[in-house]
């Protein structure tokens, strides 16, 4: 029989259109096209259902079919008349088969056709040389079938005028003339990518092309007089797809990125930038991966920026290693050359309001019953409205501690332990006078004894605990200041259920009080410095909490028993939550004493003292755990409602009983419809501090248009943070998006506006600015 065409030629040529998208990342996956638009069995000529899938070929028997036989000559036979052969999982079809066994040579006329698992293809013509492994097929047509390797449909048909496949001594090499390739229908090209020559060279997975053009809806996007690509899953060396924007905040912004395969396990990319009313940035990124180890390494640099007229940069890095089972490292450290970094090259908003930029590095240990790390962090601040004075502290170096032992069934005995030395540059105030910092080492240990009492139908925790806090300054009155306090607490639960039903749906209803006795006896604390210390915000979850203060500088005093209430509806069906309702409140027998005052600061709010670290404007703390003198918190409530997969509601509400006003609210909805519909409205609220509304969409108006939109505004302010619109348009082979956003870009307040347009060739890759993960964090629920 005729030796087909191996399945490489037209899969190589998909694999040449990707190709100049480069190959993807060695640890990404990357997001499957959607191809649901498409027309279902929309086959060029020829496609039979029902072969094979599978099966050894060089075992299977061959079949061959026709009309009529004709012996020739010695050794050369004609089959005339839907002649067919099959093997296995292939079918090559023809009007007319001629075969010569001496010469092993094979051609097929009229109707050529050639079906396998993996390609259907049409040819007017086909020759073969068996003994030299040489094919050659004229006027082709071909389409993938089959899966790719992600498990998605396989897409991609074309036209070759000529094709000449090589093979033997293990290569396999495809020469092509006038040849294209398409992810769309056949019939219907919206896009291809086109060639004069191509050769494609299976053994070394590169392909190399003449002539080469994209395009889209009969306009040229891109030309290119010689290419070169990968046409399997190696990686190659090459130019990215580049992505095009624009704004008011830096003019038109073109950045076309270099891909650079250096190894198996390393790569780079270089990512020349042009924003035009700024001037040229360069950047790149380097990534590692080995078998204990993986990182990433980036930056960028702005010789000289015009808008600024100084020198930009920012660079990054990212590490993990493990060095054994028990212990690992983890770095990430960022830096930026300015305060403005983010609102002049961020993506808006989020980027914008960065006021602090962290960097850490650790080893880590764990283990079964212990976790170890000794490091360091330092954070750079990144709002121009911080001073010098509320920088925070570097944490170099630092260690910690957490063990905890089972000494028997109903017995922990344990350690949390911290020592870490405080360091930061002295500055000038506004005055111009110097301010020397204070500095030093804190040593921070709790031992502690538990007898926790675990059962289905509830718990009790008991827990004996005291915290000693030593210190070692540089610059305070009092050098070596301490503080020692007993922790003693008791944690105790319940868990009732029943059945129920609702609207003939069987349920099952939990029932979860919950007790929390804390007592620590109070301490005079305002000789201790404030290294990292601050009131942390009140939540449900805070009720619960040993310390309402974040690190070691401040050790609360109470005498106060949290009550708390929590419920839940279950299906008992399928296990799922369609509601938690919680609510509790804490209850305090004496006075709370203990603030964030300090004897380094004559005012509690006087941040240029260099003592107190609240590094945004306003009130010290979360007001909803009452005042000093309060004999209770605010009510704390949480609903999480979900009836159904396209429903969901949030509530949190802090109120003040004694003042009767809520402190702290926030309602989120959802609801998604259709298969890519969702609407989002939530509202938020902080006393003092902000209350805004919230609402996006991503609305389909009809199967391949949709519309997205978001509204961020601020009832406290009155005014817009940040409103969008745009349109999405999908058909089967490529969409394309277009947006209009206006927001707020920095923490001035000042405005921006930027327009985003997107088009992505399915298959291939997306020209353009990228808005998808813009629009993911923007719109929840989006997809």
């Amino acid at each position: 029989m005729i030796r087909p065409p191996r399945r490489p030629l037209p899969r190589a040529l998909a694999a040449a259109g990707l190709g100049l998208a480069a190959a993807a990342h060695a640890d990404e996956a990357p997001r499957a096209p959607d191809f649901g638009l498409c027309r279902a069995g929309a086959f060029i000529d020829g496609h039979v259902d029902g072969l094979p899938t599978d099966g050894d070929r060089a075992s299977a028997t061959t079949e061959i079919t026709a009309r009529a036989l004709t012996a020739l000559r010695a050794g050369e036979y004609e089959l005339t008349g839907d002649a067919e052969a099959r093997r296995a999982d292939q079918r090559l079809a023809a009007q007319r088969l001629r075969y010569a066994s001496e010469a092993q040579t094979a051609k097929a006329e009229g109707d050529v056709r050639y079906q396998d698992r993996g390609l259907l293809a049409a040819a007017e013509r086909a020759d073969a040389d068996l003994a030299k492994d040489v094919t050659t097929l004229e006027s082709t047509h071909y389409q993938l079938l089959g899966s790719r390797t992600d498990g998605t449909p396989a897409r991609g048909n074309g036209v070759a005028a000529k094709a000449r496949i090589e093979g033997g001594d293990g290569k396999q090499v495809t020469h092509l003339e006038d040849v294209t390739f398409s992810t769309c229908d056949p019939g219907d090209r919206d896009w291809e990518i086109s060639a004069r020559e191509m050769t494609l060279d299976q053994a070394s997975g590169e392909g190399t092309a003449r002539g080469m053009r994209l395009r889209f809806k009969d306009t040229t996007l891109l030309a290119l007089p010689y290419a070169s690509f990968p046409i399997d899953d190696r990686r190659r060396s090459g130019f990215l797809l580049p992505s095009i924007g624009g704004g008011n905040n830096g003019g038109f912004d073109l950045t076309v990125p270099y891909y650079l395969n250096l190894a198996p396990n390393y790569d780079a990319t270089l990512t020349p930038r042009i924003v035009s009313d700024r001037g040229f940035m360069a950047g790149g990124e380097f990534r590692w991966l080995t078998e204990r180890q993986r990182g990433e390494a980036s930056a960028t640099y702005m010789p000289n920026d015009r808008e600024a007229d100084r020198s930009r940069f920012s660079y990054s890095l990212r590490h993990s290693a493990s060095l054994n089972p028990n212990f690992y490292v983890v770095s990430d450290l960022n830096r930026v050359s300015d305060p403005r970094y983010f609102e002049d090259f961020g993506d808006g908003l989020t980027a914008a309001a960065t006021s602090l930029l962290p960097s850490s590095a650790y080893l880590h240990g764990r283990g079964a019953w212990w976790n170890l790390a000794f490091g360091g962090d330092d954070i750079e601040v990144t709002d121009p409205r911080i001073g010098a004075a509320a920088e925070p502290y570097r944490r170099l170096p630092r260690f910690t501690a957490e063990l905890d032992y089972p000494l028997a069934d109903f017995v922990r005995v344990g350690l949390r332990g911290e020592a870490v030395a405080f360091d930061k540059d002295d500055y000038l105030d506004d005055a111009g006078a110097r301010v020397d910092v204070v500095t030093g080492q804190r040593y921070d240990v709790t031992p502690f004894v538990a007898f926790p009492l675990e059962r289905a139908f509830g718990y009790v925790r008991p827990e004996f605990a005291f915290r000693e806090t030593r210190y070692t300054l540089d610059g305070a009155r009092d050098d070596s200041p301490s503080r020692g306090t007993p922790v003693s607490s008791l944690d105790a639960g319940l868990f009732f259920d029943r059945p129920t039903t609702l609207f003939s749906t069987a349920l099952r209803q939990t029932l979860e009080p919950r007790l929390y006795y804390l007592r620590v006896p109070y301490r005079d604390q305002r000789e201790l410095p404030l290294f990292d210390t601050q009131e942390l915000t009140f939540s449900f979850a805070q009720l619960f909490r040993p310390n309402r203060f974040t690190g070691a500088d401040r050790q609360m005093d109470a005498n106060q028993l949290t009550l708390a209430l929590s419920t839940r509806l279950l299906d008992d069906t399928d296990g799922n939550q369609l509601l938690r309702a919680s609510l509790g409140r804490i209850q305090y027998f004496d006075d709370r004493r203990v603030d964030l005052a300090t004897l380094f600061c004559p005012d509690r709010n006087d941040i240029l003292s260099g003592c107190l670290r609240n590094p945004l404007p306003g009130p010290v703390g979360s007001p909803t755990f009452g005042g000093p003198a309060d004999s209770a918190s605010a009510w704390a409530a949480e609903i999480e409602l979900r009836p159904s997969d396209r429903w969901r509601l949030a509530v949190s509400q802090y109120y003040d009983g004694d003042d009767r006003r809520t402190d702290l609210s926030s309602v989120r909805i959802q609801h998604q419809f259709g298969e890519r519909g969702v609407a989002n409205l939530a509202y938020r609220f902080r006393r003092d501090l902000l209350e805004q509304v919230d609402a996006s969409t991503a609305f389909p108006l009809t199967e391949r248009t949709r519309l997205v939109a978001r509204w961020n505004w601020s009832l406290k302010d009155e005014r817009t943070l940040e409103a969008l619109a745009g349109v999405e348009f999908g058909d089967c082979c490529y969409a394309f998006r277009v947006l209009g956003r206006h927001y707020v870009r920095n923490v001035q307040g000042d405005t921006a506006n930027a327009i985003f347009l997107e088009l992505e060739l399915k298959g291939l890759g997306s020209l353009g600015r990228r808005s998808e993960d813009f629009l993911r964090r923007a719109i929840l629920g989006y997809r």
